[in-house]
């Protein structure tokens, strides 16, 4: 490399540290726009959904492997940018609004089974929600009692409860006992080897601070104690196989 393309190069890359935090996780550069959806991270784009190459080889390594096994799947959402989650948030706070509950009733109906933005798992091209392919089922198909029983899932789940960690998927928010937070959801799967390492980047922002400068609708209601909760029960009350 040139001296004066070297130099500029360097300023460059001091320039973008300078404007957000940075983190390195096994060799992997996390700014913290892309650990909170407001980046471009690399995607493959293909059979329905949106992840990062590494999580992309696997989850079609699952796929190909579940699919000789006769069991069919198809992804229902993947990665989500910061905007696409504020649709969602806004979506469902303005309805549960409308119905007259307040605003704190109204961000604890939410965060049962949906994020806050910023807060996703979905931002990191890691995550991805999966129901079971060919059932003719189209309505309401994010419901655990589809995965057990007689359901039309309940092959799915049974298949991933014995196979999806020997590629690398782990069940993010189980149904164990005691566990805090977001409610069971059979269908949300992560990437570990990739998603760990986004997880503990992002335990080095301040949260806090993030959440009450986005100013979401409803976020008056973000208390220190609020976010300081939802910290430690949505964000990290999960799968400890999802822990570092």
């Amino acid at each position: 490399m040139k001296r004066r393309n070297f130099i500029q190069t360097t300023v460059l890359s001091a320039a973008a540290v300078g404007l957000f935090p940075q983190f390195l996780e096994a060799g992997i550069l996390l700014p913290e726009p892309e650990l909170i959806g407001k980046g471009s991270p690399k995607l493959i784009e293909k059979n329905g959904y949106r992840l990062h190459p590494e999580a992309s080889v696997a989850f079609d390594k699952l796929t190909a492997a579940a699919q000789k096994d006769g069991i069919g799947i198809q992804v229902v959402s993947s990665y989500r940018d910061y905007a696409h989650q504020n649709r969602i948030w806004e979506r469902k706070y303005t309805s549960y609004t409308s119905n007259g509950l307040s605003k704190e009733a109204s961000i604890e109906k939410i965060i049962e089974y949906s994020t806050i933005p910023g807060t996703s798992r979905h931002h990191w091209a890691t995550d991805l929600d999966i129901i079971q392919a060919g059932t003719g089922v189209t309505n309401n198909v994010l419901d655990p009692d589809k995965f057990h029983g007689t359901g039309p899932f309940c092959k799915l789940k049974a298949w991933l409860d014995k196979h999806a960690a020997s590629f690398g998927f782990y069940e993010v928010y189980t149904n164990d006992y005691g566990r805090k937070g977001f409610n069971y959801e059979p269908w949300h799967f992560s990437y570990a080897p990739l998603s760990k390492r986004y997880l503990e980047a992002y335990k080095k922002l301040d949260i806090a601070q993030i959440l009450q400068q986005e100013k979401l609708l409803g976020s008056e209601a973000f208390t220190s104690a609020f976010i300081e909760k939802y910290r430690t029960e949505n964000i990290l009350d999960i799968n400890p196989k999802l822990l570092s």
